[in-house]
């Protein structure tokens, strides 16, 4: 029964030494001297924040893409030691001694290191050679550029490595069958899910495979494509919403219920404020939109002025705005119309979805009020005011319908922060609306407030939410004013599920503006192809060592160069095969769209569709599109050697040519090292040497 004690256990493993070699490269190449510069390097001022907010657990929003990617910085920072505890604020500041540099920029090497093997392990799943593998990874490993950004805290090595990642693992689910970062990761996922689709398609129609067969074929394709990257995609904001559990920098631009979600800031100040508004109840409304910033239905003494700066009149009445800062002419008091009481009864009355109500200015006891009498900026609108009776045969028109926009029925009590509703003006259905424009000095440039009658639909501009608020027990107006500056002092509190936490915080990084402002080293995707800009990231503050980004031209130009002739000789060979002219046998032939449905196809996901966004973009932003293009170069030349060249003589040549293009690759590289590791003081004319470039363009404008 216990024979097999007597054997001895064997085990029996499959080394790639090739892949060994190339794993220990790609460590040596973007580790070596990590932690030098030890100053802050370009973007890691933007990137080191976020790191900091992990540390110290505050909220904040990057419309960049998913968290991962500053999870996986945080986790370098945590696996140090970091506080959190450095100021930002400048490139090129000098890291104190409690910023660990090697920790922070550890998994971003490391990424970029493991790219090297798995460049060769894609190409050899591709089925081609190991020569052709081998060549692959040996050009992401001295590609300049790719060094540069992967030993810096910065995400495109991450958002490489997940994007070759996906491509393997697909390849290898494939091959086993047989026998994101940032939301630009997404495209990658697409292409894989679209070769995914014809895969599929072509096995539903293989008659050789049972049904049962094919439909585990489908099945596994499901989970991996679809239901695996949705609960990843959940589980990694889970854990950033677990992680960012207090207020930070970026709450203004959350909902007053996110807000009071976190500790601190807001949940502060609304922890166990009543729940249910009722009448007598004193709140602040905040806008839901948010645009251009977020901001508080506002009143204030000021009048509108007699007369408009282009000739158009005003009711003189009091000014409404939306203030965005907190302020005690924030307040306003739910009124019931049929009573002269400013307090909330015992027990409180609660208001409705419905119900008609007055809004009445704390500070200055006036009633909300709009008219047909156009607004100063928005002249087909009307204008929002706080009554004043001038006795000039303009009545008050201040009473307003509650509609809850979200609610579950059409009995719903109106909920402190939970209940977004619009105030629809009994009189003329207009409604109560941000228009965003600032009003000039006379409004002191805050935003101006219209009564919306032209709308053709729901806007989240008409849309308001209570979000302080306490119970009214003063009637007269000095001890109301006291209670106003005073805080509220309740005990009840509310939570806000993962769910709508999630959706909310989804919506808003799709819709938040970067920065659009013009940077000096911005450029445009034209730019890149080319190699017609690099980026300045560092400058030693006493020597004349630097970094540069700056990319290897004759990988560049030869990547570029790989993806037309390929584009060519694919419209070539259907051209011939819609004519009955195979060039390629079919194996062949199948394996050569495969590489370029997914490496040409990769490049194409990853650069076009910058040509559509409207942000300030820069030359590593190619970086990704580059590393689809690198992978396909040895292909093109593997497909040229073995289809192309008709006798020995012609391949032998063509070795030879490919040999002395590597070795001019492995030159500039080591030409351009320098500014690469930034390691080494360069003399001026050293530096005018290496920035060929600008010598070049500086000797054709003298010739001009």
């Amino acid at each position: 029964m216990l024979g097999f004690l007597q054997r001895p256990v064997v085990v029996t493993a499959d080394i790639n030494l090739n892949v060994v070699a190339l794993t220990a490269l790609g460590l040596l190449s973007r580790l070596w001297r990590l932690s030098y510069p030890r100053a802050v390097v370009f973007d890691e001022v933007y990137y080191g924040q976020y790191v900091s907010f992990y540390m110290k657990r505050l909220f904040f929003l990057d419309g960049s893409g998913p968290p991962l990617g500053h999870m996986l910085l945080a986790l370098g920072g945590y696996l140090g030691g970091f506080d959190g505890n450095f100021l930002w604020n400048r490139i090129g500041a000098e890291y104190s001694s409690n910023v660990p540099v090697w920790s922070l920029r550890l998994l971003p090497a490391l990424a970029g290191a493991l790219s090297v093997p798995m460049a060769y392990q894609i190409v050899w799943e591709l089925r081609f050679s190991h020569c052709a593998a081998m060549g692959a990874a040996l050009l992401v490993l001295i590609e300049n550029a790719l060094i540069t950004q992967a030993r810096l805290m910065l995400l495109e090595s991450v958002l490489i490595f997940f994007n070759l990642l996906a491509m393997l693992s697909y390849l290898k689910l494939c091959n086993s069958q047989k026998h994101s970062i940032k939301y630009m990761g997404v495209f990658t996922y697409l292409l894989v899910l679209g070769v995914a689709a014809v895969h599929a398609w072509h096995l539903i129609g293989d008659r050789t495979l049972s049904n049962v067969c094919v439909l585990c074929h489908l099945l596994a394709r499901a989970v991996a494509l679809l239901v695996i990257p949705v609960i990843m995609y959940l589980l990694f904001f889970y854990v950033h919403l677990v992680l960012l559990c207090r207020s930070g920098p970026h709450d203004q631009i959350m909902s007053s219920a996110f807000q009071a979600s976190l500790e601190g800031g807001l949940a502060r100040i609304t922890q166990g404020q009543p729940l249910e508004v009722a009448y007598g109840s004193q709140v602040t409304l905040r806008n839901v939109f948010g645009k251009p910033v977020p901001c508080w239905l506002h009143s204030h003494q000021n009048t509108y002025p007699m007369i408009y700066e282009n000739g158009r009149g005003s009711s003189h009445q009091q000014q409404v705005t939306c203030y965005p800062f907190k302020d005690v002419n924030n307040w306003w008091i739910v009124k019931d119309p049929g009573r002269h009481q400013l307090v909330v009864n015992s027990p409180p009355r609660p208001v409705r979805h419905g119900d008609i109500v007055q809004l009445v200015h704390g500070m200055t006891t006036r009633l909300l009020n709009t008219h047909d009498v156009a607004a100063p900026l928005s002249p087909h609108s009307q204008e929002v005011s706080c009554y004043i009776d001038y006795n000039i045969s303009m009545p008050a028109q201040n009473l307003w319908r509650l509609d809850i926009v979200n609610r579950e029925s059409s009995t719903e009590v109106w909920k402190t922060i939970l209940s977004e509703v619009r105030f629809v003006h009994v009189n003329t259905s207009a409604i109560l609306k941000l228009s965003g424009a600032h009003l000039p000095d006379w409004g002191f440039r805050q935003l101006e407030v219209v009564g919306e009658k032209l709308s053709p639909g729901y806007h989240e501009s008409m849309v308001w939410n209570v979000e302080e608020h306490r119970y009214g027990r003063s009637q007269e107006q000095k001890e109301r004013e006291l209670e106003l500056h005073s805080p509220t002092q309740m005990d009840l509190s509310r939570n806000l599920s993962f769910m709508a936490r999630f959706s909310e915080l989804q919506w808003r990084m799709l819709t938040v503006r970067s920065d659009d402002s013009e940077h000096k080293y911005s450029s445009t995707p034209l730019d890149w192809v080319t190699l017609d800009t690099n980026i300045a990231y560092w400058l030693h503050p006493t020597t004349s060592a630097q970094i540069h980004l700056l990319g290897n031209i004759v990988i560049w130009a030869s990547a570029s160069l790989a993806t037309v002739v390929y584009v060519l000789l694919l419209c070539w060979y259907l051209l011939r095969r819609r004519r009955s002219i195979c060039d390629l046998p079919e194996d062949s032939w199948l394996r050569w769209v495969l590489a370029g449905a997914l490496c040409a196809g990769g490049w194409a996901v990853n650069y076009l569709p910058f040509f559509l966004m409207e942000k300030t973009l820069f030359l590593y932003h190619y970086l990704p599109a580059l590393t689809f293009q690198i992978l396909l170069l040895p292909v093109v030349l593997q497909h040229i050697s073995d289809h192309l060249c008709r006798s020995q003589l012609q391949r032998s040549l063509f070795s030879a040519l490919v040999v002395a293009w590597y070795s001019c690759a492995c030159h500039v590289f080591n030409t351009l090292r320098p500014l690469t590791y930034g390691d080494k003081s360069l003399s001026p004319g050293e530096l005018r040497a290496l920035r060929w470039k600008e010598s070049w363009d500086i000797l054709i404008r003298k010739h001009q």
